[in-house]
C-alpha cells in the first residue's frame, strides 16, 4: 500500500453491501481526526482509549443514518469515567465531510492504572440521540453497560432497540512511523442486517449479560445462517487489517467476504469539526438574570466560557448575556 493510498483511506468511512447475504456494512478508518479529538485534552491513557473507540463507533453508526443534523453517542457511568460523548454531523451537501467531534468527563484520581479503559466506567449506560433539526422531535434509545466494550454496548443497543443484528469488529491505539510522534489510529468493520418488516425475537428474552438481546437472538432459518456465514468470517479479521495502514479497505473485504459478493459504495470522509459558537454560547446564558451573570463575571470584568469539545474560549460583555441582556454588539 503506497503512502498516498493510504492518505486517501485515513479519515473514510467505506459504505459496502453483501448482495449475497442481504447485509450491509461499513469500513472506518480514522487517523488526523482521532488526534486533534485528543489534542485538545490531557487525557489519562484509559480514557483516551474510551474516547478513540466512542469516535469510532460514531463515524461508523453516524454513516449508517440518513442524518440531516447530528448523531449523538453518551456513555455515562459511575465509575471514574463520567461521561464519554461524540457527536456526528452529516454533510450539509454531496461531496462534503462528515464531522465528528468528542470529549470526556472522568474523575482522574479514582482511575485505576491496572485496569483495562471499559472498566472505568462501572455501571451506567449508553445513549444513542438522533437530532434531525429544527421542526422534528429528536429520538434517543438506551443501552445498559454490558459485554465488556463499547462496541458490545453499541451491538446490545441495536439489538434491543431497532431488533437489527449488528457487529462490530474494531481496534484502536498509538501507531508510530520511524522518526515520527506517536499519533492515534483507529479501525474497524460494522455488519447490519437489513431491516425487516417485522423481525423475529426469540423468547422474548435474549442470550446477553442480563438477559439482553443479541444479534444472534434476532434472524431465523436462511437469515441466520448467512448472518452467522458472515460474522464468522469476520471473525477472522485481524488487528492490522482493520487499523491499516498496509490494507486498503476494499482487499480488506474481498479478503473477508469474496463469497459474499461485496458491493462499494463512495467512501464519505469524516473529519474534526465542532458548532460551538459565541451565539450558542449567548443562548446558554440566556435562562440567567443580570445577578446571575453578575456572578459569573471575572474581576476582569468579563464573561468566559470554554468549549468542551475543541477548546475554544470565548469572552462576552456581561451586558450582553442573560434574559436582561442589553442588544450585543455584531461579532
Amino acid at each position: 500500500m503506497t503512502i498516498g493510498s493510504q492518505l486517501a483511506w485515513d479519515d473514510t468511512v467505506l459504505p459496502f453491501q453483501l448482495d449475497r447475504s442481504d447485509i450491509r456494512g461499513r469500513v472506518a478508518r480514522l487517523d488526523g481526526l482521532l488526534d486533534q479529538v485528543l489534542k485538545q485534552h490531557d487525557y489519562p491513557p484509559q480514557i483516551e482509549a474510551l474516547v478513540a473507540e466512542a469516535a469510532l463507533l460514531t463515524a461508523l453508526i453516524g454513516q449508517t443514518i440518513k442524518l440531516r443534523w447530528k448523531l449523538s453517542l453518551q456513555v455515562r457511568g459511575k465509575g471514574p469515567a463520567r461521561l464519554i460523548a461524540t457527536d456526528y454531523y452529516g454533510p450539509t451537501e454531496d461531496g462534503q465531510s462528515a464531522r465528528i467531534r468528542a470529549y470526556a468527563s472522568f474523575d482522574r484520581d479514582r482511575l485505576d492504572p491496572a485496569a483495562p479503559p471499559f472498566s472505568q466506567i462501572g455501571e451506567g449506560y449508553l445513549a444513542v440521540l438522533i437530532d434531525q433539526g429544527e421542526g422534528t422531535v429528536p429520538y434517543s434509545g438506551i443501552t445498559p453497560i454490558a459485554g465488556g466494550s463499547l462496541s458490545a454496548c453499541a451491538e446490545t443497543y441495536f439489538a434491543q432497540s431497532e431488533q437489527l443484528p449488528t457487529r462490530f469488529a474494531v481496534t484502536f491505539g498509538k501507531s508510530q512511523h520511524p522518526g515520527e510522534a506517536p499519533h492515534w489510529r483507529a479501525g474497524g468493520v460494522m455488519l447490519q442486517h437489513m431491516p425487516k418488516a417485522s423481525p423475529f425475537v426469540a423468547g422474548g428474552e435474549g442470550t446477553g449479560e442480563g438477559g439482553l438481546l443479541t444479534h444472534a437472538d434476532i434472524l431465523t432459518g436462511d437469515e441466520s445462517e448467512n448472518w452467522n456465514r458472515a460474522n464468522l468470517l469476520l471473525d477472522t479479521v485481524e488487528e492490522m487489517e482493520l487499523i491499516g495502514p498496509s490494507v486498503q479497505p476494499t482487499d480488506l473485504l474481498v479478503r473477508l467476504f469474496h463469497e459474499e459478493e461485496p458491493r462499494v459504495f463512495d467512501a464519505q470522509p469524516v473529519r474534526f469539526g465542532c458548532s460551538c459558537s459565541v451565539e450558542k454560547v449567548r443562548n446558554s446564558l440566556s435562562i440567567y438574570s443580570a445577578k446571575d451573570i453578575a456572578h459569573m463575571t471575572t474581576p476582569e470584568g468579563i464573561v468566559t466560557a470554554d468549549c468542551q469539545f475543541c477548546g475554544a474560549h470565548y469572552e462576552l460583555d456581561p451586558k450582553t448575556v442573560g434574559f436582561e441582556a442589553e442588544k450585543a454588539p455584531d461579532a
